[in-house]
């Protein structure tokens, strides 16, 4: 049987089946109702291991529920951290950061990375040559800025993200735009100069937006918590179930 991998992150739920480290057919949910959603995908295939890495935490209802539904299950979250301590991850590291982290180290093994996570959150991560994890930082990511901007001021509007921006505004809405995709292309090239040696992965909803206006080489993986759960998951079954 395949396994079944859930990252349920702050604004939408993504799924893939996977046979070993190998994704299938990806699903994303954007709702209110994402334990029903993922409900409906195991009504129609039994994984061997579900593996559920939420932002929310799991219930102890919802926790029955799902191992009714499955051969094995693995929580990441909060309250169940073992698998990621394990690593030697920090305990305040969340899932879909050291999810990442640990594709990264598989994808560029004995290469230190840096990686830039453009979601409801802007992250970034760094990881030695050797996989040891240096820490990293958290800002607003690029659509929560918009939002900021015109929720906590008296007469700023809401501005859509811009296909293209100027270096300066010249309007409310142009200087809006400019300042907060210059400011994230700003932090970028500091971060950057500041490990040139890294190998730089973009993921996240805006990550091909900002990766279209860089100018070094980088890369763009999409489904690089997927991936790491994946991984996770897999060294799990090898040790455990096997």
């Amino acid at each position: 049987m395949p396994n079944l991998l859930v990252e349920a992150g702050n604004t939408a739920l993504k799924a893939a089946w996977a046979e070993g480290t190998t994704l299938g057919k990806t699903f994303r949910y954007q709702g209110e109702r994402m334990m029903d959603y993922l409900l409906s995908l195991l009504d129609k295939e039994r994984p061997e291991v579900l593996t559920v890495a939420s932002a929310f935490g799991v219930s102890a209802e919802e926790e029955a529920l799902l191992r009714s539904r499955c051969g094995e299950l693995l929580i990441l979250d909060g309250a169940h951290t073992d698998l990621l301590s394990s690593r030697k991850f920090p305990e305040y590291l969340s899932y879909d950061r050291a999810a990442e982290l640990v594709a990264a180290g598989f994808l560029f093994k004995d290469k230190p990375v840096t990686v830039f996570d453009f979601g409801t959150t802007l992250t970034v991560d760094f990881l030695s040559r050797e996989g040891e994890y240096l820490g990293g930082n958290i800002s607003l990511g690029c659509r929560t800025r918009f939002k900021a901007l015109e929720r906590y001021s008296k007469s700023l509007p809401l501005v859509n993200t811009p296909e293209e921006t100027e270096p300066e505004g010249h309007s409310v809405q142009a200087s809006i735009a400019s300042g907060v995709i210059s400011g994230i292309m700003f932090e970028i090239e500091g971060y950057t100069r500041l490990r040139p040696e890294n190998i730089v992965i973009f993921t996240g909803g805006d990550a091909n937006y900002f990766a279209k206006k860089m100018k070094n080489s980088i890369f763009v993986v999409s489904n690089l918590v997927l991936m790491g759960l994946a991984l996770i998951t897999d060294d799990y079954v090898k040790k455990n179930l096997k």
